[in-house]
């Protein structure tokens, strides 16, 4: 009788979720820290329809008493500039992080799995590099660089001993737009050529120069873009030549022969594209490409804004997999865990041609934002980061390849580390972008604590590309949630 009893419940409750269309969550205080809950390991997975749960975090956010999230929308839309956008439906009012996670205004934690668009490097608020932040501003927080000071000087010298080759004189900037513009003047003075070569897809700046760099409609602006050219991006999902990286090659090389005078000022490239959706070049690609270019007289530029410090996990820099010693290499973001903070590096004798006239920059390198700079580098090494993301990238990739076999939706998995793209598709033969589906598990993603990045010209790849003290139970956590959500499309 009580079998009967317990099938007849089990019926009645199901017909009745069939009926109403809800789904049946775990109630949670808005403010609990999740500690006391399983992690997503322990869980029932996707096919039993328990959403995973957070892995416990021995945190407890401060309250907040600030204004609410629709207060704020409303003054970002009365005061700030209408092109701005924001992330969901109903706007994130993020207001504590900790490490790999973020708190919302009622407390509610979720896995920030984008680290502030791949800023965030050794974690939210880390307690080292908040220390050299405070203990510097107790001090001196600007005086630039016509006086002297030992932080720019410290810090240039350790960024200088992480790059191979003649790579050692430092340019400090305070955005990865700003290193690019400055590249590309540096490669232009230096060759007197004014060509420059990016690959379609790109993104390389929103400013009025590196907006020409940049090759995504969505990111460019009608205004003159100057001596630019993009050429096919060696994409082995999507390119016309698979993974052949000599027939992409012999393809730049047509592009200077008929497109050009024959001499050019440079080429600049992310080893692996980061808002055009975590593509990693052809293997093999940038060696054949840094070669030809410089056949033409020009310089060669890595882009290092997000692949650089340990992402990537088998290399420190992005360029090193694929075999080349760029002229010049820009970064930003993770170098400075959130501060604004960019630099350049490249070699004395390209460095040379800028003291033609004044170059100087305000901020760039003021003595916060090196304390800030040259704490995170020595994080990254005390904490051995670089192999942490090999690791956990390693797990992450082989779960989320798992997941690409039970899910047709997913058409690519692809990337190193903690840098990863996962392409949504409604059509694995055609390779339809699956755009729709792609914002409903957004949203899902959201609701269920983990929050990713959008990237590609279609905005259907998931960037997946956290602070990296992102551990392999939130990757199982990250994982569960997406098979979760795609069981329920």
């Amino acid at each position: 009788m009580a079998m009967l009893q317990r099938r007849i419940l089990k019926s009645t409750l199901e017909e009745a979720k069939a009926r109403f269309n809800f789904n049946w969550y775990p109630i949670l205080s808005p403010c609990a820290s999740f500690s006391t809950l399983p992690s997503s390991s322990t869980t029932a997975t996707a096919h039993d329809h328990v959403p995973p749960h957070l892995p416990p975090f021995d945190y407890q956010p401060k309250p907040y008493n600030g204004p609410s999230a629709d207060e704020i929308l409303a003054k970002r839309k009365r005061f700030l500039g209408p092109s701005l956008f924001y992330y969901y439906q109903k706007p994130l009012n993020i207001v504590e992080g900790k490490m790999q996670y973020l708190y919302d205004e009622s407390g509610r934690r979720y896995l920030d799995a984008f680290a502030g668009i791949v800023t965030v490097s050794c974690g939210h608020c880390h307690p080292e590099i908040l220390n050299a932040i405070v203990e510097q501003s107790k001090l001196l927080q600007h005086a630039t660089t016509i006086y002297l000071h030992h932080a720019i000087a410290d810090f240039a010298e350790a960024l200088a001993f992480k790059m191979p080759g003649n790579l050692k004189v430092v340019y400090f900037v305070n955005s990865g737009s700003e290193a690019n513009e400055l590249a590309m003047l540096m490669a232009r003075l230096y060759t007197g050529s004014l060509g420059m070569i990016s690959l379609r897809n790109a993104y390389h700046g929103g400013s009025s120069s590196t907006i020409g760099l940049t090759a995504l409609n969505t990111w460019k602006y009608p205004i003159p873009e100057g001596e630019i050219h993009h050429v096919m991006n060696p994409d082995p999902f999507r390119g016309v030549f698979g993974s052949d990286a000599t027939r992409y090659a012999k393809e730049v090389q047509d592009h200077i022969e008929y497109g050009t005078s024959g001499k050019v000022a440079g080429f600049i490239a992310e080893t692996i594209q980061g808002v055009g959706g975590a593509v990693e070049l052809a293997p093999g690609y940038l060696k054949q490409v840094y070669d030809i270019v410089r056949k033409a007289g020009g310089v060669c530029i890595a882009d290092e804004v997000q692949t650089g410090f340990g992402r990537t996990g088998s290399h420190y820099w992005g360029f090193e997999t694929q075999g080349v010693i760029p002229d010049i290499v820009t970064m930003a973001k993770g170098i400075g865990n959130g501060l604004p903070l960019g630099a350049v590096v490249t070699t004395p004798e390209i460095a040379s041609v800028m003291a033609q006239k004044i170059q100087f920059n305000t901020f760039g390198g003021n003595p916060v934002c090196s304390a800030g700079g040259l704490a995170v580098l020595r994080v990254i090494d005390k904490e051995k980061r670089q192999a942490h993301c090999a690791d956990v990238g390693s797990h992450l990739i082989g779960r989320l390849r798992s997941l690409q076999d039970k899910h047709d939706i997913i058409g690519d998995v692809r990337g190193r580390g903690l840098m990863v793209g996962i392409e949504l598709v409604t059509d694995r033969k055609e390779k339809t972008p699956a755009k729709a589906e792609t914002a409903i598990l957004f949203e899902k993603m959201r609701e269920l604590g983990v929050l990713v990045g959008k990237g590609g010209l279609h905005g259907n790849v998931f960037r997946i590309k956290p602070p990296m003290c992102f551990s392999k139970d939130d990757a199982d956590f990250l994982v569960d949630a997406l098979d979760y959500a795609m069981s329920k499309l």
